[in-house]
C-alpha cells in the first residue's frame, strides 16, 4: 500500500494510508447470513460505530466472523465534530475501543455537530464557516487523532440550511482543515450533489474546491425529492440513504474518479433495505468505473 498524497504525520500519529480502491457496502444486520453463506467478491464492509458500542452481543458476533473474511471501514455518526462543546471523552473512549478491537482500514466523521450541552439531537446538522468553527473543528479532530492514534477522514457534509455569518466556502474551510490536521477527506458525492441542488451551485465546480488530494475514501447513496416550503416549493433535495444511487450522482462519480484517482467506495443504505444482491449490483458498478479509471491513469502514466 502507499501513503495519501495529504499532509504528512506530525506528533508521533502515522499517516494515513491508503486503502485498495476496491467497492464496498454498508453492513446491515439483515444481511449478516447471506454475507456469510455466500461470501460475496467486496473489497470491503462498513459499519456505524455506534451501533457496536456495546461489549458483545448478535451484532459482535456476525460482525467478528465477516471481519475474519474482509476489510473493514468504521464510519462514526456522534462525535459532533462540528460542535461548541469540548468531545465527549466517554463516546470517544468506546470509539477508541471499537476501532482497536477490530482494526479498520479507515475511521471516518462527518463535518457536522449533533449535541449541544445535554442535548443529543438525532440529526448531522451544519456549521458556520468562520475562524472560530475552523479552529474548534481542527481541535477536536487533533484530539481524535490522539486519541485514536490513528488519522481520520473528514467528510462534506449534506446541508438544507447554511449560516449567512460563513466567511469562506465549504471547499476553502475543509480545505483548511486538511491542511492542518492532516486528516484525509472522506468526500461524498451524493451529499455534494444534495448540497449543490438545494443551493443553486454546479455540483462538479463545487467537488472541485475540495482538496481532492487527500480523498482516502468516497461515499455514495440515493436521495428523497421534497419541496422547499420556505422557498416557494423549490425542489429540496434529502440524503436519505433509502434510494438506489441516482444515476445523476453515478454520473458525478465518474468525473470525480477522474481527479482522485481510483480509491475505496462504499454504497450506503440505510433505510428500505433491499435484498442483498441490489446492493452488490451497485457496488459491482461502482468498482467496474473504479478498474476503468485506475486502467485510464496507468494507460497515460
Amino acid at each position: 500500500m502507499t501513503t495519501c498524497n495529504f499532509p504528512p504525520a506530525d506528533a508521533g500519529i502515522p499517516a494515513l494510508r491508503a486503502a485498495p480502491p476496491r467497492s464496498g457496502l454498508g453492513l446491515k444486520p439483515e444481511h449478516f447470513r447471506t454475507i456469510l453463506d455466500t461470501l460475496p467478491e467486496l473489497g470491503f464492509f462498513e459499519i456505524h460505530a455506534e451501533n457496536y458500542m456495546v461489549d458483545g452481543g448478535p451484532f459482535h458476533h456476525y460482525l467478528t466472523r465477516i471481519r475474519s473474511r474482509y476489510p473493514l471501514s468504521i464510519h462514526g455518526v456522534g462525535l459532533s465534530i462540528g460542535g461548541q462543546d469540548a468531545l465527549d471523552e466517554d463516546h470517544l473512549d468506546r470509539l477508541a475501543a471499537l476501532v482497536a478491537r477490530y482494526e479498520p482500514l479507515l475511521f471516518s466523521e462527518h463535518l457536522a455537530w449533533s449535541s449541544h450541552g445535554e442535548v443529543f439531537l438525532n440529526d448531522l446538522l451544519p456549521a458556520p464557516y468562520d475562524a472560530a468553527s475552523l479552529q474548534r473543528v481542527c481541535d477536536h479532530i487533533d484530539r481524535v487523532h490522539e486519541r485514536l492514534r490513528r488519522r481520520m477522514l473528514l467528510e462534506n457534509p449534506a446541508t438544507y440550511v447554511e449560516f449567512a455569518a460563513s466567511t469562506m466556502t465549504e471547499g476553502e474551510f475543509i480545505s483548511e482543515v486538511v491542511r492542518r490536521t492532516g486528516c484525509g477527506l472522506l468526500l461524498d458525492v451524493n451529499n455534494a450533489y444534495v448540497s449543490c441542488i438545494n443551493h443553486g451551485r454546479d455540483p462538479a465546480t463545487f467537488i472541485d474546491t475540495l482538496p481532492l488530494a487527500a480523498t482516502a475514501q468516497i461515499h455514495l447513496a440515493g436521495f428523497d425529492r421534497d419541496a422547499d416550503a420556505a422557498a416557494a416549493g423549490e425542489v429540496l433535495l434529502i440524503d436519505s440513504h433509502g434510494a438506489p444511487v441516482a444515476q445523476a450522482v453515478w454520473a458525478l462519480y465518474r468525473s470525480a474518479l477522474h481527479r482522485t484517482g481510483a480509491v475505496p467506495t462504499l454504497i450506503e443504505r440505510d433505510h428500505d433495505i433491499p435484498a442483498f444482491p441490489v446492493l452488490l449490483a451497485e457496488a459491482r458498478r461502482a468498482e467496474t468505473l473504479l478498474q476503468a479509471v485506475g486502467a485510464e491513469r496507468a494507460e497515460y502514466a
